[in-house]
């Protein structure tokens, strides 16, 4: 077996990261527990242990079980189950991108497809091949103003109401730079434009955001653009169905996470990361993009085009280290999208609209809760709870109910905040229930 790590490489890790020895990293872990003094139970036959796992299964709670009313980024959509179907292939099943295209044209066009329907959603000129998660695709799209400016431009401004985890992958993606400055700013476009100047590299903004508002960029995409500057919308793609495209208002880079296209939650992931921008930067754009094409006798082929050859051979010079893409749940989303059509994604995202805007309202009416929203809104909204959002959610699942996402952690500025979400998954039933269970709550 190789390894790559020389004595004196792990001696320098170790003092990196202030400790001696390789054993210490591992203190947290109960010595009673640790190898090779684990004790572990007899050995039993797979039988037995397939029907203590099933037992054990059996504690968990699915959204089978439950009414979910939780979002932030992850959503609980139907998904056709020709979608399912494709992904058990086991034709499909690498996610790496293929090298070889005459052997991988199904892959290399399924991917050309992804990347056809993903620019027509966001309304930009191109896409790549998607990137791990919506999270990853905003960082890189950080990289790649970085690079447009070759480090001239250092500010970054960030809106306040971009998801949380987008902002830390972000943060983690930029560390490594000398002089970056990341500005957060109020997510009004007019409480960003003042802010914009010579010195900005890019303007990020979420649509809808985290809160669920939906604002107007038009103008801010124009004052970002006499700055000079680039402008980078992270989308919910569901949402794009009835919003007007990014591209429409200006966006240079459109960037989210392609979960709600037929993505099973899978606690937690795996998920997609969608990159849509404009052909000018399409030479700088990281991943892999598939271009159409003929072969000698004039038959349509698919190949892997505008790679950077940096990210396999001179890896020091790339500007990302981006070669993999999520093929798998590409695929996923590509099949989504084909299968419920242009009139079938409108009709998933207004149920989506009308459910939550029907929730909201009825939430409103609850004493004690109050929905604060000022703005347009999709399928979130926060509420304003009487009590701790953590603890109602508490008496929620003891009647079989997912509640909100409580935000005070991110937000701890507002008063018990709770933010809910809605889907095609919710029917009306679902929501009077909701609300009764809410009422209930706050009388305990």
């Amino acid at each position: 077996m190789f390894i790559p790590h020389t004595s004196k490489d792990v001696a320098e890790m170790l003092k990196t990261i202030g400790v001696e020895h390789l054993s210490d990293l591992f203190t947290d872990i109960p010595e009673t527990l640790r190898f090779p003094n684990i004790d572990l139970p007899d050995g039993i036959s797979e039988l037995e242990a397939m029907e203590t796992l099933q037992e054990i299964s059996k504690s968990n709670e699915s959204l089978k079980d439950l009414y979910c009313f939780l979002g932030a980024g992850a959503y609980n959509h139907y998904s056709p189950a020709v979608v399912d179907s494709f992904l058990r292939n086991g034709d499909f099943y690498s996610a790496y991108t293929p090298y070889q295209p005459e052997i991988s044209q199904g892959t290399l066009q399924a991917i050309f497809e992804y990347q056809s329907l993903i620019a027509n959603l966001t309304g930009m000129e191109s896409s790549n091949a998607s990137h791990y998660d919506g999270a990853t695709a905003m960082a890189e799209a950080a990289l790649l103003a970085h690079y447009q400016y070759r480090g001239k431009r250092k500010k970054f401004l960030i809106s306040k109401t971009i998801h949380p985890h987008f902002i830390e992958v972000l943060q983690t993606y930029l560390d490594g730079f000398e002089n970056i400055e990341l500005c957060f700013v109020d997510p009004s476009p007019e409480s960003i434009a003042p802010h914009v100047d010579q010195d900005t590299a890019m303007v990020f903004v979420q649509y809808p955001d985290f809160l669920g508002q939906i604002f107007r960029y038009d103008a801010l995409a124009e004052a970002i653009h006499q700055a000079g500057a680039m402008f980078c919308v992270a989308a919910n793609p569901m949402s794009l169905a009835i919003l007007r495209a990014p591209g429409d208002f200006g966006a240079d880079v459109v960037v989210g996470e392609g979960q709600p296209l037929g993505i099973p939650l899978s606690y937690g992931g795996p998920y997609l990361g969608f990159f849509a921008t404009q052909k000018k930067y399409i030479r700088k754009i990281a991943g892999r993009l598939v271009g159409e094409t003929v072969d000698q006798k004039g038959n349509k082929g698919y190949v892997l085009t505008l790679t950077a050859r940096e990210q396999h051979i001179r890896r020091e010079k790339a500007t990302s280290n981006i070669c993999t893409n999520q093929g798998l749940l590409a695929l996923g989303a590509t099949i989504y999208l084909s299968a419920v059509g242009k009139q079938g994604l409108i009709d998933v995202a207004n149920l989506c609209y009308h459910k939550a805007h029907y929730a909201a309202s009825q939430i409103d009416q609850v004493p004690g809760y109050r929905v604060i929203q000022n703005q347009p809104f999709f399928n979130e909204f926060v509420v304003e709870c009487p009590t701790s959002p953590t603890e109602i959610n508490h008496h929620l699942l003891e009647h079989g109910v997912l509640g909100g996402l409580d935000i005070s952690a991110f937000y701890p500025e507002r008063h018990n905040p709770m933010l809910i979400a809605l889907t095609e998954m919710n029917d009306k039933s679902q929501i009077d229930f909701l609300v009764e269970i809410l009422q209930e709550a706050h009388h305990d």
